[in-house]
């Protein structure tokens, strides 16, 4: 599996490409393997992000998991930036509990690309599963000025 790294506002991302879609970001600074004209587009799309030069990522992506976690992420995906979303309103349109939303967002293998920071529990913010935690999911929120419920 290749991966590039990208330095960003919100620590150094780790973004892996394997047999041409994006199955992974992480949080590090280990690269590995060539780089890919799919990982340069992704790096240069994260950039743009970090910029505020992008607000939905155009990349192919695979996501490794159960239907469930899949269909999670794809509405995950769907959240336009700037807005958020709550576990409970995803739990409706999927027909899952909250709590199992919750599990697949944590499980999220793209954070980010897909932006799982923009799901809030039903009473405001809850954890991230990135580095740094809350203050990372923050952040996120912040930079797509979705941040203002937290004032």
């Amino acid at each position: 599996m290749a991966t590039v790294i990208v330095h960003t506002q919100f620590g150094d991302l780790a973004i892996s490409d394997e047999e041409g879609a994006i199955v992974r970001v992480d949080w590090g600074n280990r690269p590995d393997g060539a780089v890919t004209p799919l990982l340069q587009e992704a790096a240069d799309q994260m950039r743009a992000y970090d910029a505020g030069q992008l607000e939905q990522f155009d990349l192919p992506i695979r996501i490794k998991g159960s239907p469930f976690q899949q269909a999670v992420c794809e509405v995950m995906q769907a959240i336009p930036f700037g807005y958020t979303r709550t576990y409970g309103e995803i739990a409706k349109e999927l027909g899952h509990p909250a709590q199992a939303v919750g599990q697949a967002c944590g499980g999220n293998p793209v954070p980010v690309i897909i932006p799982c920071h923009r799901v809030m529990g039903a009473k405001g913010l809850t954890g991230f599963s990135g580095a740094g935690g809350v203050e990372t999911k923050v952040a996120l929120l912040r930079h797509e000025g979705a941040g203002g419920f937290l004032i």
